[in-house]
């Protein structure tokens, strides 16, 4: 579980679930993930960006493991305490993989509190306070599911489907006729427009990962790999964020590998 949500973070379903399968099959359980160099999970991150969300993986397993014998904690301040797990991906482990009556605020779910519940922008604490005393008790598994299909399939960003909605008559949106702005926007947990992606630092960053679970590439070579043939400096930066962050290694001979 803790898999998927990590994986699911900032990337399309259509695209989590191969990668979830194709990795499960090489890193099966904590202690297969953090015994194995963190080069061999970066590689089998392929195709899902965002490769520190690997690295911050690969850093929980070796928590995990070191700390709490090899199990994902059922504890909300040991997974906040893992690397990368921030409140929603915690408190989605706590709902859907032990059924614990934790309320989830993803940007699915933030729209429908703003929406319906509160009528207006809600604060990260105020959304979280809100849905924690709307969790039946027993029930944390089927209230989370629900809340997160009804913002994901009726409660849309771009197009609301208010007409059949099966909570309309209780949403204070509704009641007050849609009016703007829309208190989704801003609230908590609900996702803003992302910079453009092409051209990009992040873009460029994913083609020399990318390249490096081929084989190595001199950073004299790496301007090139990144797109930017006629800009060796921002590729030279680029590359010193990636080393930064420990996601790529350089050797003496100034050749960039996975670590």
């Amino acid at each position: 579980m803790l898999v998927s949500e990590v994986m699911a973070q900032q990337t399309q379903l259509s695209r989590v679930v191969p990668a979830y399968h194709r990795f499960l099959t090489s890193f099966s359980t904590p202690d297969a993930c953090a015994s194995a160099p963190l080069s061999e999970v970066i590689r089998a991150w392929h195709g899902l960006g965002y490769n520190r969300r690997a690295r911050n993986l690969h850093r929980a397993a070796k928590a995990i493991v070191g700390e709490h014998h090899g199990e994902v904690p059922a504890d909300l301040g040991a997974l906040l305490a893992l690397p990368g797990v921030g409140p929603y991906t915690a408190r989605a482990v706590l709902a859907f993989a032990f059924g614990c009556d934790a309320g989830v605020v993803d940007t699915n779910a933030g729209r429908v509190l703003s929406r319906a519940v509160a009528g207006r922008p809600l604060r990260p604490p105020e959304a979280q306070a809100l849905v924690d005393a709307m969790v039946p008790t027993g029930r944390g598994w089927q209230f989370g599911q629900a809340l997160l299909d009804l913002g994901a399939t009726v409660c849309v960003a771009g197009a609301p489907r208010c007409a059949g909605c099966p909570v309309r008559r209780r949403c204070r949106w509704a009641s007050a006729g849609r009016s703007n702005p829309d208190p989704a926007w801003g609230s908590a947990g609900v996702s803003t427009a992302q910079a453009l992606f092409a051209g990009s630092d992040r873009q460029g960053r994913g083609r020399l990962v990318d390249a490096l679970r081929r084989a190595p590439v001199h950073l004299d070579q790496a301007a090139s790999v990144m797109g930017w043939p006629d800009d060796p400096e921002r590729a030279a930066a680029v590359a010193a964020g990636l080393i930064g962050d420990g996601l790529v290694a350089r050797s003496d001979l100034g050749v960039l590998h996975l670590p």
